[in-house]
């Protein structure tokens, strides 16, 4: 008996091993990829192909520069073009990113109405925000067969665009109703949300999110339906839901807002997003996932793949990207990866050989406007040295909101600790106007350091739990960023911020 044992737990050891390093090794480019493609707060993502490039937007809420455009050659390795968007017009929610002829536009929602950047390059300089003065949300671009366009909305209906696509030339027309949502599924709402049109043969395919956003993971979900006109009727896929979350222990979680499109090669991919179990926080990540066409005209997820496990690569140019989060702030202007919460004040910060001076403002971090960015992957460390002029305050913060952030900060002389919102000195007389700070984010778990040389690190006494800093309990459909704080009179330089994951 003890001998069979010994057999039965050798071949469990084999099988993990293995799969270790399949895993591994499919991460390394052995002709697999793993979910996601962003890491971290990159929602509602529309796409873009043109010729054998791959352009992508996400939502980009109240931070801005805003509405960061995106490259690829093979679907997988991006890396970042410039932001579209630069003047506040407050929180911006699913955008929808089209070339048309040799323009390039990007629609989107904020401030109850929509607006429409436009640029003749997609890396060159965009537009000032141009109002469209129609209210509903998640527009989504089509040409008809006429060459006329249109916009679709979350409600289902559509409007009619000027040929330049720079106003709407008609009232709201209803169109699709959705999709019947079984009554005994558990959802979050009906939400009719993300509609995503294309032409393919004779038909028209519109593609939408249903079940709500957030709330219960079983929720959010994809919709196809296909009509021969604009104007309808539409038939709903009888795959329907094509994407959906439908068990609790499943990775990831509230899938939904899908773009399905055509490869370089003629293979169809979708692109959506979900959180992910144990890390809502991070806010909804961008998944890619295959599509087949069945023979009676209708597009699904093949059978046994699975958006958890490893998938094979597209079969596209090799790419890679250089992209990382960490910055010396050389240069003259700032990296792409950086964005203020709440504004952009130009005036406020300056990038010299000495590093990124921000002027101070307001009198706590809720106020302070701070500089973010994203973070990848479970576990962290994020490192920065502050130099402390007049009476500013400088930090290193987690930060969700003006009402959730946590964090180590610094004056002049102290080593302060904000606990959600709390503050405190919590090492005095320990620093001379120059600090350098740390976060340690283990799976949620956050620590915090100091150092007076950036070489031996000093640990504060408070630690932070940051797992339920997201939407289902704040609300807000945001993400628990990287800050950089500069408070009060006077103002903080900043160098050489370092993100070193942790595996």
């Amino acid at each position: 008996m003890n001998k069979l044992i010994t057999i039965i737990l050798l071949i469990q050891l084999s099988v993990l091993a293995k799969a270790q390093y399949q895993t591994q090794s499919n991460e390394k480019g052995s002709g697999f990829y793993l979910n996601p493609i962003f890491a971290g707060d990159y929602a509602d993502p529309s796409i873009l192909r043109d010729g054998d490039n791959y352009y992508m937007v996400h939502s980009s809420f109240e931070y801005y520069p805003g509405l960061l455009v995106w490259h690829s050659k093979d679907l997988i390795n991006w890396r970042p073009v410039a932001h579209a968007l630069h003047k506040y017009v407050g929180s911006v929610y699913a955008p929808d990113l089209v070339k048309y002829k040799d323009k390039f536009y990007i629609y989107f929602p904020a401030n109850g109405t929509n607006y429409v950047v436009t640029s003749d390059s997609i890396d060159g300089k965009w537009s000032e925000p141009i109002d469209l003065k129609i209210g509903n949300i998640d527009p989504g671009h089509i040409t008809d067969e006429h060459g006329k366009r249109y916009l679709f909305f979350s409600n289902g209906g559509f409007v009619p665009l000027s040929d330049d696509g720079l106003s709407v030339t008609g009232n709201l027309k209803d169109s699709y109703k959705g999709w019947p949502i079984p009554k005994d599924w558990t959802i979050e709402c009906f939400c009719l949300e993300g509609p995503k049109p294309i032409k393919r043969g004779e038909y028209y395919y519109l593609t939408v999110a249903q079940g709500g956003t957030a709330g219960p993971a079983t929720g959010h979900m994809v919709i196809s339906a296909r009509s021969k006109s604009l104007f309808g009727p539409w038939e709903n896929s009888p795959y329907n839901p094509i994407i959906r979350t439908t068990k609790p222990l499943e990775k990831w979680k509230s899938k939904g807002h899908g773009t399905p499109f055509e490869d370089a090669k003629g293979n169809w991919w979708m692109v959506f997003h979900a959180y992910e179990d144990g890390f809502y926080n991070k806010g909804r990540q961008t998944l890619l996932l295959p599509l087949e066409w069945t023979k009676d005209g209708w597009y699904k997820v093949p059978h046994g793949v699975d958006d958890s496990k490893p998938i094979k690569k597209p079969n596209l140019v090799a790419d890679k990207t250089n992209f990382t989060l960490n910055d010396d702030f050389k240069g003259n202007k700032l990296k792409s990866q950086w964005e203020f919460f709440g504004e952009l004040d130009a005036g406020r910060f300056q990038l010299s050989d000495s590093g990124l001076s921000i002027k101070g403002k307001g009198s706590q971090v809720a106020n302070s406007a701070p500089l973010l960015c994203i973070p990848s992957g479970h576990s962290y460390t994020a490192d920065v040295e502050l130099s402390i002029e007049g009476k500013a305050t400088g930090g290193l913060v987690l930060f969700y909101n003006n009402s959730a952030f946590s964090g180590i900060l610094a004056n002049n002389k102290n080593i302060l600790a904000n606990i959600r919102g709390w503050q405190f000195e919590t090492e005095k007389n320990v620093i001379n106007n120059r600090v350098f700070l740390r976060l340690k984010n283990m799976d949620n778990i956050v620590h915090m350091y100091y150092s007076t040389d950036g070489m031996k690190w000093n640990k504060i006494e408070s630690s932070l739990d940051v797992s339920a800093i997201h939407h289902n309990v704040l609300s807000g459909f945001l993400s628990l960023r990287i800050g950089l704080c500069s408070i009060g009179e006077g103002k903080v330089t900043f160098k050489n911020f370092k993100f070193t994951p942790i595996n």
